[in-house]
């Protein structure tokens, strides 16, 4: 008998020591000030000391490192929970995962799983880093949840399981010395940053989600998609809309149809949780809806990406900072309505006040999983379910293409007839007759995918493995075959990849692989219209150049499947001896790091203009008498290799060049990207700031500049635009080390340095709207978006007859020019309002090279392009001679975020000298 008593009074024991006061530091007894001081902020070594502190005083936390960032800090996860939780967390990993999954679990089991589980939820800070709120509420609610003994907080503690993630140690550390360099208060500002918060992408590391190629984004992605999928994801930033406090759920549409309804209904359930307590804490100034510009449509930030995988995602953003400010009157947010029920007034607003908001919305959304937990448990296993079905059957996604299509066949087919006429009287008022669903919406040809197919015998299989790898980094489920297979009469190879609909994350799935259908969005019927919060279309299989089949039919192959998170090599290579030497296809991207490799290893690589032995045009050639460097170096960069028969005629021997990568004073994302790209593909090169091109001599030092998307300014036609000097620091203001990184690019000093660069057989290529240097140049090229007006002069197209914010069109390439050795006939390019040329009568005779085209009245794959046949016969990429050197155009996003892979090769073609 008192063997069986033992264990119920150690768990009382345990329990009762859970209630009691913890003993915690406080955060003014560890940083010397209360979190949400005025003028005060807290840098990462400050905090990371305080949460290994903490954690070796509570028993409710349990301090993880998720992995190193990009600057070799640890990046920390604070697990927060009661402490008897804490001996079952495993199994509440499993419960979590598992009904996530939804993977061969029966209603009664997903029942009991629900009552058995505890909920998980995410909360994480600091991702931008100059939003400082954002670190400072984490370091807060921690010290809160893990102190306070009120009913609430143990409810919570029992019921919830909390992963508490800073998203950006190496910002916090860089913002936060920053803005306390100054000993004067008053003057200290987290503006002017010399470099961008993240080592390579600053901003832009809220878009690298679905692709994760920063390791940040890898060491959260895990966790969110692999190892725990919360059922609640809170993601903190700043700010809100002027006149507001903060903005938040639920979000103004439009929302991706793929999503699960229950998620977006979640949304709303939460967010109804999260105003509710600020009304009853008397916190105004809570914005949502059309209040604000954010919404749910696009896939690859730390929020949005949750939303495809079930999980309620939730954004605020929050106004505040450590230095005191005013919310300033906006007379239409005084007007109470059903985006603003409680506006806030014109006041001076503190720190603290930023600090109390977020708390009270943290324990909003906590107090919300722990009164609901078997319902987040239960609703997350009935979305995968959901999604599971749709994936079996014959299903349908509605998009507004599809819509359009009714609407037009029912409006041709009534031309001239009156609705008495249709013959069809089976509808009800205000509708159309039904047969219009059956034939169009319910077409067989247009209904969703069952399965996808990654061949393994396609041109570029490695980019194909690097896609997987995208997939599998989100928690995609993933078939591998075994052997070769056929379907629909086409034989597929081993080691062929599939990826079947019938999964949790389907919604995640379509996504990667077919089209986003942005609704056409304008503030009224013939106005401007409504920029979308993001890109409206990215479908990265597209941006990849994978070559894909979609599958309608149900594949009831035997594949072997994939184990969630173990990402995926390519086989290792086997070369054969040859004595004539080795070829590699033009077609493989990672062939690039293997040329560079050789290169710095001071063995020849040669290519061939034309195509060779079976490979495309631009293969490469290697000297036999290098096959021992060859055979080491494939070691770890497996490309495929064939013994060249004999040594191709007409080949160009490659050259390292000196190349400059263009940056700015407080870091250019575009460029960043460019820079972590060039690194990973083993590339040397040297950033270059606009002091230095300003100085000239440039041809002493470098072989060619890049510029991508930023630095050259604007143009037009009657001369230079006086905008083009950037927001600049005075010098006096900031440390000596970073003040070469000062100036901007201008037409009266540094364009004539780049056009002398170019003239001495120096090279630039631009990209994005770097290209308005062909303007500055006063090459043979003019605006390809214009029309004649009713007075005769040409003007440029208006917003409401042409707008195409990010999205991916086809262009057609010139298989003859070099830059565009190893790309397909037609690439997918990523395209963002992009410039648009037409040649002039004499760009021929100064023997200027169109790359890139629109040979389209339709270009538009994935996204928005309003007006999208005034892009027809539009150039959009070309090389031009000037004096001994070259200017290299590009007016796509052809290296967007490091995902466009499919458009990689019109800049790293272009990296070596040819002799």
């Amino acid at each position: 008998m008192f063997k069986r008593l033992i264990p119920i009074i150690l768990i009382q024991l345990g329990v009762i020591t859970g209630m009691m006061a913890q003993s915690v530091t406080s955060p003014k007894e560890h940083f010397g000030y209360d979190v949400g001081t005025d003028y005060e902020l807290f840098n990462f070594t400050q905090t990371e000391a305080y949460f290994k502190k903490i954690a070796g005083e509570s028993d409710r936390i349990k301090l993880e490192t998720i992995g190193k960032t990009a600057e070799g800090r640890e990046q920390y996860m604070l697990i927060v929970t009661s402490p008897e939780n804490h001996t079952k967390l495993e199994r509440y990993k499993e419960i979590s995962t598992s009904m996530a999954r939804a993977e061969g679990l029966s209603e009664e089991q997903a029942r009991a799983m629900s009552k058995e589980g505890k909920a998980v939820v995410w909360i994480d800070g600091g991702l931008h880093a100059t939003e400082v709120v954002g670190t400072h509420q984490l370091i807060e609610t921690i010290y809160q949840i893990s102190s306070r003994t009120d009913e609430e907080t143990m409810n919570i503690l029992d019921n919830v399981v909390i992963m508490f993630v800073h998203a950006n140690p190496d910002g916090q550390e860089l913002v936060s010395d920053w803005y306390m360099r100054n000993s004067d208060t008053t003057k200290r500002s987290t503006s002017g940053l010399p470099v961008l918060y993240q080592k390579y992408i600053g901003h832009d590391n809220n878009r690298d989600f679905y692709i994760q190629n920063m390791v940040e984004s890898q060491n959260m992605g895990y966790q969110l998609f692999v190892e725990w999928i919360p059922q609640i994801m809170y993601n903190h930033h700043q700010r809100g809309p002027a006149g507001s406090v903060l903005a938040g759920p639920p979000y103004r549409d439009p929302f991706n149809y793929l999503f699960e309804p229950l998620m977006v209904t979640g949304i709303d359930a939460v967010g109804a949780a999260m105003y509710n307590r600020l009304i009853t804490e008397d916190k105004p100034g809570f914005t949502r809806m059309t209040g604000s510009t954010f919404s749910v449509w696009y896939n690859g930030g730390l929020r949005t990406t949750t939303h495809y995988h079930n999980m309620i995602g939730i954004l605020t953003e929050i106004i505040g900072g450590p230095s005191p400010e005013e919310v300033p009157l906006v007379p239409s947010r005084l007007l109470p309505n059903s985006d603003t029920p409680y506006p806030v007034t014109p006041q001076k607003w503190h720190f603290r006040q930023s600090i109390d908001y977020s708390v009270s919305l943290n324990y909003a959304l906590l107090d919300y999983a722990a009164r609901n937990k078997d319902h987040v448990l239960y609703n997350i296993y009935s979305m995968g379910r959901s999604a599971i079905n749709k994936g079996k059957m014959d299903n349908w996604t509605p998009f507004p293409k599809k819509i359009d299509e009714i609407n037009a066949a029912y409006k041709a087919d009534m031309a001239g007839k009156k609705p008495s006429e249709s013959g069809d009287r089976g509808f009800s008022r205000g509708g159309i007759p039904t047969k219009y669903y059956d034939s169009i919406y319910q077409q067989p040809s247009k209904r969703d995918p069952r399965a996808y197919i990654i061949s393994a015998d396609q041109a570029d299989f490695g980019t194909a493995v690097k896609y997987i790898n995208a997939l599998i980094k989100t928690g995609i489920k993933i078939e591998k075959a075994n052997a070769d297979f056929q379907v629909m009469g086409k034989t597929y190879p081993k080691n062929s990849y599939v990826v079947k609909t019938d999964q949790a994350f389907r919604a995640h799935v379509i996504d990667m692989f077919d089209p986003q259908d942005y609704p056409n969005d304008f503030e009224y019927p013939g106005g401007p219209p409504i920029r979308p919060y993001d890109a409206a279309g990215w479908t990265l299989a597209y941006q990849m150049g994978v070559e894909v089949d979609r599958i309608l039919d149900p594949l009831d192959e035997p594949f072997e499947t994939l184990t969630y998170g173990v990402l995926e090599e390519l086989p290792p290579v086997a070369i054969p001896d040859s004595k004539s030497g080795y070829l590699i296809s033009s077609s493989l991207n990672e062939a690039f790091p293997l040329v560079n490799a050789l290169l710095k290893d001071k063995a020849q690589v040669f290519r061939s203009p034309t195509a060779v032995e079976g490979l495309p045009a631009g293969s490469y050639f290697i000297p036999a008498k290098d096959g021992a460097k060859l055979k080491e170096l494939t070691k770890e960069i497996r490309v495929p290799i064939i013994a060249a028969k004999s040594k191709p005629a007409g080949l160009f021997e490659l050259k390292k060049q000196r190349i400059a990568l263009y940056d700015s004073y407080g870091g250019s994302m575009p460029s960043g990207w460019v820079r972590w790209m060039l690194e990973q593909n083993g590339y040397d090169f040297e950033l270059i700031f606009a002091k230095e091109i300003d100085a000239g001599n440039l041809n002493k030092k470098y072989d060619m500049i890049l510029f991508i998307s930023g630095g050259i300014p604007a143009y037009k036609e009657s001369g230079p635009t006086n905008n083009y000097y950037g927001r600049q620091p005075d010098a006096a203001d900031i440390p000596e080390e970073f003040r070469y990184r000062l100036g901007t690019i201008t037409p009266e000093k540094s364009i004539p340095q780049l056009k002398l660069f170019i003239e001495n057989g120096g090279k630039v290529l631009t990209v994005g709207n770097s290209a308005s240097l062909a303007y500055h140049l006063e090459l043979p090229v003019k605006d390809g978006l214009t029309e004649i007006n009713k007075e005769g002069k040409e003007e440029k197209l208006s917003q409401g007859k042409y707008y195409v914010p990010g999205s991916v069109l086809r262009s057609k390439t010139d298989p003859a020019n070099p830059s565009n050795w190893g790309m397909r006939e037609h690439v997918d390019v990523m395209f963002n309002n992009s410039m648009v040329f037409k040649m002039k009568p004499e760009a021929e005779l100064q023997q200027l090279k169109v790359v890139a085209w629109f040979d389209s009245a339709t270009p538009l794959r994935s996204g928005w392009a309003w007006g999208q046949s005034y892009l027809e016969d539009g150039v959009i990429a070309f090389t031009a001679p000037i004096g001994k050197g070259q200017l290299m155009v590009f007016t796509p996003e052809i290296t967007f975020r490091a995902q466009s892979h499919g458009t990689f090769k019109w800049l790293f073609n272009n990296l070596y000298g040819m002799n």
